[in-house]
């Protein structure tokens, strides 16, 4: 067995910071048991020369295992432990883009961008698809999408990336930054802004775009596909085809600063009423074999209430081992955590 020394992150939050190292414990447990047959033990918090790491034992991890690796949240490096000394590992990862298309935009009630890329690496391998996280283009939406952290995160690995939310202030800030950004790093694309017409009516506007990640991918018409629209996740499959998605990736509003809304039933302190109204939706925009991931504010729904709604809607949450790890404190009033469900 092999000794290895996973580098966390700094995180410039601090009460994320505070968390950070139990959450990589955690995703890394799943990673384990996803897409590393298992072998990957005794992981431990460990302080190396007054620094905390995250240490485990596996098998020589090969160049793939690495891959996989590489694309935890919060690694920042990952080195082999022989005695008192630390060898590099190479780590290759996925991103796409240059790294301010996640970080540059700052706003109140942001959610974290480390936590996004958590939630959607431990969404993606509760998939059946888990294996083919390097070299799948996974279509990816998020039905709460807000101002597009996790659309932002989707396009960073070369997936496709679709949302929806109700907020015009957001859908609106999306669509300037996003269009901007890619004029300003002279990516090839289209991008439009049209309005959504139903029996004479306008009921929503959609954001869409066709972006390259290289000028050559982009004449060879492997542009990657990303699509947000203003409208009301209650009615998801109005907007979107079933069976279109591989994940549905989900922060849902906190019901403190934020609350939960929908056209039908207006205003709720509590998530719940929201996922309730929604997961039927939802579920059904998943492909067999695809994976929801939400996360939310247990101070105002319990686990317990969050994986009935999604057992109802015929997903399968995955209630053992290190997908029960994620809880962890964001403020005061907010105690975040994770459940990951998949279509049967």
């Amino acid at each position: 067995m092999t000794r290895y020394a996973l580098l966390v992150l700094p995180a410039t939050n601090r009460v994320y910071a505070e968390s950070a190292t139990g959450l990589t414990m955690a995703e890394l447990g799943v990673f384990s048991q996803a897409v590393l047959g298992g072998r990957i033990g005794d992981i431990a918090e460990t302080r190396i020369g007054g620094i905390p790491y995250v240490t485990f034992e596996a098998d020589e991890l090969s160049g793939k295992d690495a891959d996989f690796l590489a694309n935890m949240s919060n690694i920042y490096a990952l080195f082999r432990q022989d005695g008192r000394l630390l060898e590099p590992v190479e780590l290759a990862k996925l991103d796409k883009f240059d790294d301010d298309l996640i970080t540059i935009q700052k706003y109140q009630g942001k959610t974290n961008e480390h936590f996004t890329k958590l939630l959607l690496n431990v969404t993606l391998l509760a998939s059946a698809m888990a294996g083919d996280m390097l070299d799948h283009r996974f279509r990816v939406i998020d039905p709460l999408c807000g101002r597009g952290t996790t659309l932002n995160q989707a396009l960073m690995y070369g997936y496709h990336a679709a949302g929806l939310d109700i907020d015009q202030k957001d859908f609106e800030a999306y669509s300037t930054f996003i269009q901007t950004w890619l004029k300003r790093k002279r990516l090839k694309h289209e991008a439009e802004v049209t309005r959504i017409r139903r029996e004479h009516k306008n009921i929503g506007r959609k954001l869409h775009a066709s972006i390259g990640i290289t000028k050559e991918s982009y004449k060879a018409g492997e542009a990657l596909d990303l699509t947000y629209i203003n409208g009301d996740t209650a009615k998801a499959t109005e907007f979107y085809r079933a069976g279109t998605f591989d994940l549905v990736v989900a922060d849902a509003p906190y019901g403190v600063q934020h609350g939960s809304r929908t056209q039908q039933q207006g205003l709720h302190r509590s998530p719940l009423e929201l996922v309730k109204a929604s997961a039927n939706g939802w579920a059904r925009l998943l492909k067999p074999g695809g994976a929801l991931g939400i996360s939310w504010n247990t101070n105002v729904a319990k686990r317990d209430d969050v994986t009935d709604v999604l057992g109802q809607a015929g997903l399968e949450p995955l209630e053992t081992g290190p997908y029960l790890d994620f809880t962890h404190r964001v403020d005061q009033a907010i105690v975040r955590d994770i459940v990951v469900a998949r279509k049967k």
